[in-house]
């Protein structure tokens, strides 16, 4: 758990540090039989000369900045913990150095196994920091086409981001969230009114600002319904 932790906060100290804009892609390619993929992305290109600058300093703003073998055993410690999750398979990683841009991918077996890969995090941040984060992000009902991205908002997150210093605040001036989830079949509805269906109807897109996200003026919750 200690090693897993490493992880979280050695990517969050890097995007403290950037002063300059970030994404996080969120994709999800489901089958018609709640099996499918995911890929998650997180994409600092557009910080890239600000972050290979700070990547020569030891520290900055009294964050330590993590080292690329850092970042290596971050990734090699996300595969460790996808391999030992069960349904899910198929794990791939990349860390493009050059753009600052890292991914993870793997297959599930059903929609639940996503829920797992986080769980026992969410769980004892919940515990610790005495939040209500739901450990059930996603579900699917195969007979009704419903397919939920469950999403709690908690005061803590704007709460631990009024702890931060003006400066680290500006991070998440230009950063966003963007969810993409793929379908076999159209697309019939959706519940949050800032998702965009694709013109195919077989795909939604959702992209909520950092600050929004922060304020809890904006979330990924969202319920799409698939024709039947």
């Amino acid at each position: 758990m200690f090693r897993k932790t490493i992880v979280y906060s050695s990517l969050f100290v890097m995007l403290l540090c950037s002063t300059s804009c970030f994404e996080i892609l969120e994709e999800i390619n489901l089958n018609a039989d709640g099996s499918g993929s995911m890929l998650v992305t997180l994409n600092m290109s557009k910080s890239k000369t600000k972050v290979a600058s700070i990547m020569l300093l030891d520290s900055i703003n009294g964050y330590k900045i993590p080292t690329e073998d850092d970042m290596n055993e971050a990734m090699k410690d996300v595969v460790s913990h996808l391999e030992k999750t069960d349904g899910i398979s198929n794990i791939k990683k990349t860390k493009d150095m050059d753009n600052y841009v890292f991914t993870i991918a793997c297959d599930f077996k059903k929609v639940e196994h996503i829920n797992a890969i986080f769980k026992d995090l969410i769980e004892k941040q919940n515990r610790n920091g005495g939040t209500s984060f739901t450990t059930e992000n996603f579900t699917f009902n195969g007979n009704t086409g419903t397919f939920l991205r469950n999403f709690k908002y908690d005061s803590s997150i704007k709460k631990s981001f009024a702890r931060l210093n003006d400066e680290d605040k500006k991070i998440f001036d230009d950063a966003s969230y963007t969810c993409i989830y793929r379908f076999k079949d159209a697309v019939k509805s959706v519940s949050n009114e800032n998702a965009k269906i694709a013109p195919n109807k077989k795909a939604v897109m959702l992209r909520v600002d950092a600050m929004s996200f922060i304020t809890g003026a904006k979330n990924v919750q969202n319920k799409i319904q698939l024709t039947r």
